[in-house]
């Protein structure tokens, strides 16, 4: 530890205000995000501290910081609504332990193989799904309802009364109004924090109504433990009822009024270590493990993407490898400790950049006031104060400044392959989820790529002395099969061919394949076929698969592309 503190070109006093300046703006972002996840706030603000803490200790990247994010906030809310914070939080941990499975297997590298385009696709489709999420907080009057198609109880709102939206929507424009020029007049204190304490007490100081945090959580809590009883109810009479009496019963309870629902004891405080108070279960295995997986493909891709963006800035080079390992740790800690986990964070890692943190130390002393500010008892008090409207347009902001605008006006600028990716891996961002945004957007451009290399198979045919001679140029792989055959004419051809491979590169099976199809063709009309500095591992492959082709070795070593 002392080793990490103790550089020779380490700046204390740096560190240190770039430190307090990042803990100041993770507050909010922390609140605002486990909001979005409809988890308590201190779910949020313990998985900022676990997450930032860990990671700028055995992280790859000195200089990042890492806490809750809405990247993986937005895929949570569903999952807590369905099954509760229990199984979210053995989610989490499953997280952990994937991500350093992926870090043991060194699967950081291949961030590498990430397109530019892949990348803008991303920040833009995570931007997107951000904002969407937050349309959601304008709802009010949550009720259960019963979905014919899962036979399942959910929750839904009604959008807030006119009155009462206009209020809300003039909050947020007023936060994000102060956050837009707050840096404009000072930069010494975050002007997200100047937004959040000026607002809040416009609303606690004037009769301006709007609902706040500690309003939400009670009210939500309330609809979902209705839910929970009406779904114990459903459960305990669907098995004797008649088929067609499931569905409407299932409305009937739906719309009931319980007048005493038992109250769900929830023991689970955040900060405090517990293992998860779930079934242990293939069944259980099961309901986390599509969440676990996408939260740690998610922390990882935008975790290696931030490292990638800094390495840049800095001009200095991470470890993605420890950096998975790191992040694993700091998930699988952060849920046996009752809080949401988190990954790297684009925006709070350039304020500290900017800010002059460079080292491991300013992300150490980021936790730290996180940490202080949290067991100080009046601010958890203040944060359930906190108008919702004020957490929208915080988190407005956040999608405005993570949208990469600049690749609106890349349509007619780059190839067009590159802008569908783009627009692609946007779409199916909002449309699915950003690990399978981002694992279709690298499948798309490696499918471009490999039709653009299918295009350059290339041959010079002449003929001479009752020769004739394909002189073959480009890359001859799977997808140039089909080129490649069609430069043939069997049947016209004389009764010696020679092919040379002097300027091909042969790459993989597909392509062993192809040249022993073309020779089988030759052969069946009773001509000879000659290879030539064809290398020297094709040559041994070929030979075993069939010994009609007259080989001509060279001198000169062409090894097979690997």
């Amino acid at each position: 530890m002392i080793e990490l503190l103790i550089k020779r070109d380490i700046n204390l006093k740096n560190e240190i205000l770039s430190g307090l300046t990042v803990a100041l703006a993770l507050v909010p972002e922390a609140v605002a995000f486990a909001f979005v996840a409809g988890v308590d706030p201190s779910v949020g603000l313990w998985a900022a501290f676990f997450v930032g803490f860990i990671t700028s200790i055995l992280g790859g990247r000195p200089g990042m910081i890492s806490g809750a994010t809405g990247a993986m906030a937005v895929v949570m809310t569903a999952f807590v609504v369905l099954y509760g914070l229990e199984f979210l939080l053995a989610a989490v941990i499953l997280c952990g332990v994937i991500q350093i499975v992926c870090g043991l297997l060194k699967v950081g590298k291949f961030v590498r193989l990430l397109p530019h385009s892949v990348m803008l696709g991303f920040v833009n489709g995570l931007a997107i799904v951000i904002g969407l999420a937050q349309f959601e907080q304008l709802r009010e009057n949550h009720h259960v309802v019963f979905d014919e198609v899962g036979q399942t109880f959910g929750i839904h709102g009604d959008w807030m009364s006119t009155s009462t939206m206009l209020i809300s929507l003039a909050l947020i424009g007023l936060t994000m109004a102060i956050i837009y020029f707050m840096p404009k007049l000072t930069k010494a204190v975050p002007g997200t924090l100047v937004a959040i304490v000026a607002v809040t007490l416009l609303v606690q100081f004037t009769p301006i109504p709007s609902v706040t945090v500690q309003d939400t959580i009670t009210h939500m809590d309330g609809v979902s433990a209705e839910k929970a009883e009406k779904t114990r109810m459903f459960e305990a009479e669907k098995q004797s009822l008649v088929y067609s009496n499931v569905n409407p019963r299932g409305h009937e309870i739906a719309e009931s009024k319980l007048v005493d629902i038992p109250k769900t004891e929830n023991s689970r405080k955040a900060g405090v270590f517990a293992i998860p108070n779930i079934p242990f279960t293939f069944e259980s295995l099961g309901i986390i493990f599509g969440l676990g997986l996408t939260l740690a493909s998610i922390g990882l891709i935008e975790s290696l993407m931030t490292l990638t963006l800094i390495d840049e800035l800095t001009e200095t080079r991470g470890s993605s490898n420890r950096e998975c390992i790191g992040q694993g740790i700091a998930n699988m800690v952060s849920g046996l400790f009752g809080s949401m986990g988190g990954c790297a964070m684009i925006g709070q890692s350039m304020i500290n950049i900017r800010s002059g943190g460079r080292h491991r130390l300013s992300g150490i002393a980021a936790a730290l006031f996180l940490l202080s500010f949290i067991m100080i008892g009046p601010l958890k008090t203040a944060i359930g104060m906190i108008p919702v409207p004020v957490l929208i347009g915080v988190m407005f902001i956040v999608v405005i400044a993570t949208f990469e605008w600049t690749s609106l006006r890349l349509w007619n600028k780059i190839p067009k392959s590159d802008f569908l990716v783009i627009v692609a891996v946007s779409v199916i961002t909002v449309m699915a989820d950003l690990a399978i945004a981002v694992a279709s957007g690298v499948v798309i451009s490696a499918l471009v790529f490999a039709w653009k290399k299918s295009q350059r198979i290339q041959a010079k045919v002449n003929e001479e002395n009752g020769v004739k001679r394909y002189e073959l140029s480009g890359p001859l792989f799977f997808g140039a099969v089909t080129s490649f055959k069609e430069i043939f004419t069997p049947a016209e051809d004389p009764d010696m061919i020679n092919i040379e491979f002097k300027n091909c590169r042969v790459y993989d099976h597909s392509a062993l394949e192809a040249i022993n199809g073309i020779c089988a063709k030759y052969r069946e009309l009773g001509k000879k076929v000659k290879l030539q500095h064809l290398s020297e591992d094709c040559q041994k492959i070929l030979a075993k698969a069939d010994t009609f082709m007259e080989i001509e070795f060279d001198d000169e070593d062409y090894d097979i592309a690997q």
